[in-house]
């Protein structure tokens, strides 16, 4: 995989990724890496030719590939993310009513997954969150910036998040599970 995160310009590859069960297995993806059609359509409850057909399209868009130095056989297929990470740019797509509606389309799909993953956390079993005793927050926070130290501010919580998101796990023999973040950056009135 690339460890670059991608800019995203062409509103063909957003409307690809642009649909819940293409979002989440890129995310499957990016949390257990490498896969079978086999293995994503286990982790996702999805058919096999569902997900083979999801695959292809995210494969049209350069944002999945083939993996075949997995390959036990000819007949397994390994699929892997292509980048990091996915950016984008309302301005990218300014100016073009169909290639905005495309990028706000994305936006949405983001949000809704966001907030969707923290709604099914606070609706998990009690012995499931009891685990986690009080580990797992929320935050917001009020600030007062400019648009360049709103960019600086960024650049700081990325830096924090690649620290943790691409170190080498200790083999200390603990259990590590997938823990979703998200925080959102942008100019509001209370």
């Amino acid at each position: 995989m690339n460890r670059e995160v991608r800019q995203v310009t062409d509103s063909r590859v957003l409307a690809a990724m642009s649909h819940p069960l293409r979002r989440r297995l890129m995310d499957v993806l990016k949390v257990y890496g490498p896969a079978t059609v086999s293995t994503l359509a286990e982790r996702t409850g999805q058919a096999v030719a569902n997900v083979s057909h999801h695959l292809k399209v995210l494969a049209a868009a350069d944002l999945v590939e083939e993996a075949p130095e997995l390959a036990r056989d000819r007949r397994e297929r390994w699929w892997r993310l292509v980048s990091a990470g996915l950016r984008w740019s309302s301005a990218d797509f300014a100016g073009d009513p169909s290639r905005e509606a495309v990028q706000q389309a994305a936006v949405s799909l983001n949000l809704d997954r966001q907030v969707g993953l923290v709604r099914d956390w606070h609706a998990a079993a009690e012995e499931q969150r009891a685990a986690w005793a009080e580990a797992p927050f929320s935050t917001d926070r009020w600030l007062r910036l400019t648009p360049t130290e709103l960019a600086e501010f960024e650049t700081e919580l990325l830096a924090l998040l690649s620290r943790w998101g691409d170190r080498e796990l200790p083999d200390d023999g603990q259990r590590r599970e997938p823990v979703f973040f998200f925080a959102h950056g942008i100019p509001a009135q209370p």
